[in-house]
């Protein structure tokens, strides 16, 4: 499983100079879909924001065809809704909603961190820790979508790891909601220096096979990540 954006082998390089370029007509939904995920997660699209579907499709250079697709898989991921009379607007989160979902998500990592540390093949634990030092990169040279997009791919990849398909599938469901919220999480400096510290002990754990220790430090992960969102809703 991979982050829901991009492949992990290109989501260092994909957000500079093709962010601002017309979309490619070849996979033109799944295109479409991804740079609207992109312009949620760094609020380009706003929470509450109506979306104009001319404005951004000429924006997108695509028609209203791959653009009402591309918003009908956003809505079915959670990130934007469809309103009779109003059309597609972005979902808009409270401090409760983002705690509760994020309480599940910390369950059902910790689990997943638990089944990777005992069952996942060599080389699978190897892809996560080279998506880190990927990621580490990233952090290094503040390129922050890059990095967040490396740092969602950490995640799913630990809870990939886990060889359970159930918890995977609610798990991405969830996650799909949050990245915007997430990726405001590392808003300034110390609070994203404090969610890279974080990361660095998650891989030390799993390098180990320290189960017990990697669901702890996720636990403190997720439980100082809804601390770092309080107050930038």
């Amino acid at each position: 499983m991979q982050d829901a954006d991009l492949a992990p082998s290109t989501a260092a390089s994909s957000a500079g100079a093709a962010e601002n370029a017309p979309i490619a007509r070849q996979t033109l939904h799944e295109q479409v879909a991804s740079r609207l995920r992109d312009m949620v997660t760094d609020g380009r699209l706003a929470p509450g924001q109506r979306i104009n579907e001319v404005a951004l499709g000429q924006t997108l250079g695509v028609s209203r065809t791959p653009l009402r697709e591309a918003l009908k898989t956003l809505a079915g991921e959670g990130l934007v809704e469809l309103v009779p009379a109003r059309g597609a607007v972005v979902r808009a989160f409270t401090m409760q909603d983002v705690a509760e979902s994020m309480e599940v998500l910390k369950v059902l990592e910790q689990q997943a961190a638990r089944r990777a540390c005992e069952h996942a093949p060599e080389a699978e634990i190897g892809r996560i820790l080279a998506l880190h030092a990927m990621m580490r990169e990233r952090y290094a040279a503040r390129d922050r979508l890059p990095y967040f997009k490396l740092n969602q791919a950490v995640h799913s990849a630990i809870v990939a790891a886990s060889g359970n398909q159930t918890l995977a599938r609610h798990y991405d469901m969830l996650q799909a909601q949050m990245k915007r919220i997430r990726f405001i999480g590392h808003e300034g400096a110390d609070k994203w220096a404090a969610a890279m510290a974080e990361h660095e002990e998650m891989m030390e754990c799993l390098a180990r096979r320290d189960g017990a220790g990697l669901a702890a430090v996720v636990g403190r992960h997720h439980d100082r990540g809804v601390e770092r969102m309080r107050g930038s809703l």
